[in-house]
């Protein structure tokens, strides 16, 4: 994401903290921004415009208020830099919790908006990495686990070794055209009927 390609939406519903932001933004050469005031039109906003980083600033959090821009946070999958004056322990975590890439208390000034969006963004790309490899890793073993189980049903039901059970499952997967661990799947499946 190159500096001038970002559109940014900017969540504030006091004008003048708001006009500081995109004065900020504006400085560090972000050229799409949207300012948003009215807090309950920001779902349909976020969706018109289809922000690349989101900047919500928070004067006097309510518990409430808080609760929406985090599910709004949850729902979103976006970078999120979140200024509030006041905080506690508990608004901490559940920003984290939420997905907020960047949680700032009491730090709104113009010069800091860029490089706490930069961060911002930053740590969002990296959560979002290890997002994606966590889940990758996940659907290799869940892979690993059915091809494990084709392999013990041919082994019983042939008399064939693991490898030669392994052999088969990849000539077959590959005449196929298709994944070892979808033949593997069907595999278990069929098994399962033909058992019942």
């Amino acid at each position: 994401m190159s500096v001038r390609s970002l559109s940014v939406l900017v969540i504030d519903e006091n004008k003048v903290r708001a006009a500081i932001i995109e004065a900020g933004l504006r400085e560090a050469g972000h050229e799409r921004v949207t300012l948003v005031h009215d807090v309950d039109a920001v779902a349909r906003r976020i969706e018109e415009v289809s922000p690349d980083v989101i900047v919500i600033d928070l004067e006097n959090p309510n518990r409430d208020v808080l609760e929406n821009m985090f599910n709004l946070s949850r729902a979103v999958k976006r970078p999120i830099a979140m200024f509030v004056d006041r905080s506690d322990e508990m608004m901490i975590a559940a920003a984290v919790e939420a997905g907020v890439s960047a949680y700032v208390v009491d730090g709104l000034r113009q010069e800091r908006v860029k490089p706490i969006l930069d961060m911002a963004i930053s740590r969002f790309n990296a959560y979002s990495r290890m997002a994606r490899e966590l889940e990758e890793a996940r659907n290799e073993l869940q892979s690993r686990k059915l091809v494990d189980r084709a392999k013990g049903i041919l082994m019983r039901s042939k008399g064939i070794s693991e490898e030669e059970a392994y052999a088969l499952l990849r000539r077959t997967a590959m005449n196929q055209n298709r994944k070892l661990s979808e033949i593997a799947q069907s595999l278990i499946l069929a098994s399962g009927l033909l058992d019942e």
